[in-house]
């Protein structure tokens, strides 16, 4: 969620105004952060915000690197009104190559905060940056097209969809000739079905099959019947080898199934939301960097390796002791649930198996 507050520090902020119930101006957000943790020292540059995870990424070199961006990427002042609105200026987008993102998925209930005119800029400007988008297209071929990328002897292979169960509405859906959204409507066996046929019709022997879905509640920690059903079946019958699930601005469970790894809510790796009260008690200055290892050949999960951060004056910073034992200790309990255990690693990290 690099818009908002975090482009307000950024070189190229966008116009501060912003269109919500309570608060006018975007820098009004940078206030809060600075109030709860000492001050920005902005403007800064497109490392900044990634702080301590550039390390990680360094090191790990990882052949790909995915991200929700629900924040759209537009000079548009054409927005939609509906309480929140994200944008980041255009020339603030170097931040995303900074950390050497490939793939932005931006199937989400963000993405036409600043209508079509938002969405086409967004596109357009990923582009240039020679970022993959996914999950939101000019028409709705587009949007429903998986992202396609050759690593190695084989191939990763990333769909989204946006479920109407996370705030994004129906209408947002791409048409014919017609920006928008691949929309899910629904989480039914029907719908798995479909899915599992359209992805039958490009993979191949060997590929990696990641399927990325925005849905449910911003907060708490249940997990609806009809997302396991859902995401069992993307396994089951499309062989979805990770179901990547996001909306929750605080990490839930994982479950390890059949070969298959679902993340049922991953949690926010970057937001303004410093200095908001209200839903503490979830810890979401917590986030996670989720390592993925898969074997050459095989298309099944093998090793998943957690990386925990604390976002701290709009930063990624390592977090305490102590709160790596609460984030190890919450998502465990909440992992057991479906039989998957999360343990601390003597590096730091939390494994998931």
């Amino acid at each position: 969620m690099t818009g908002r507050g975090i482009d307000q520090i950024l070189a190229h902020p966008s116009h501060p105004r912003i269109h919500e119930p309570r608060v006018s101006s975007a820098t009004d957000y940078v206030r809060l952060a600075e109030l709860l943790n000492g001050r920005i020292p902005y403007p800064v540059n497109f490392r900044y915000i990634w702080g301590a995870a550039l390390d990680e990424l360094r090191s790990s070199a990882p052949a790909l690197c995915v991200v929700n961006l629900e924040t759209v990427i537009t000079g548009s002042n054409r927005f939609l009104p509906k309480g929140i609105n994200y944008r980041m200026n255009p020339e603030n987008a170097g931040c995303l190559t900074a950390a050497g993102i490939n793939c932005c998925v931006i199937a989400n209930n963000h993405v036409l905060d600043w209508d079509h005119a938002g969405l086409i800029e967004t596109l357009g400007t990923l582009e240039k940056l020679e970022i993959t988008a996914v999950g939101a297209g000019r028409n709705f071929v587009e949007a429903r097209a998986p992202a396609i990328f050759e690593v190695g002897p084989g191939r990763i292979l990333i769909y989204a969809a946006a479920s109407v169960t996370s705030g994004t509405p129906a209408t947002w859906a791409a048409g014919d000739h017609a920006p928008g959204v691949n929309i899910l409507g629904d989480l039914s066996e029907n719908t798995a079905a479909e899915i599992a046929g359209r992805i039958a019709q490009v993979k191949r022997p060997g590929d990696i099959v990641i399927f990325s879905v925005h849905w449910g509640s911003n907060w708490g920690y249940s997990v609806p019947r009809e997302q396991v059903l859902f995401a069992h079946r993307l396994i089951d019958e499309a062989g979805v080898s990770v179901v990547f699930g996001h909306s929750s601005h605080h990490a839930k469970a994982i479950e390890c199934y059949r070969g298959g790894l679902i993340l049922y809510g991953c949690g926010d790796f970057l937001n303004d939301y410093e200095g908001i009260t209200g839903f503490e008690s979830y810890r979401g200055d917590l986030a996670l960097l989720y390592m993925i290892s898969f074997n050459n050949g095989r298309d099944e999960p093998v090793k998943l390796e957690l990386v925990p951060f604390q976002i701290r004056r709009f930063q990624l910073a390592r977090p305490a002791p102590d709160d790596i034992n609460w984030l190890a200790g919450r998502l465990d309990r909440e992992s057991s649930r479906f039989g998957t255990s999360v343990r601390l690693l003597p590096s730091g990290r939390l494994a998931a198996a």
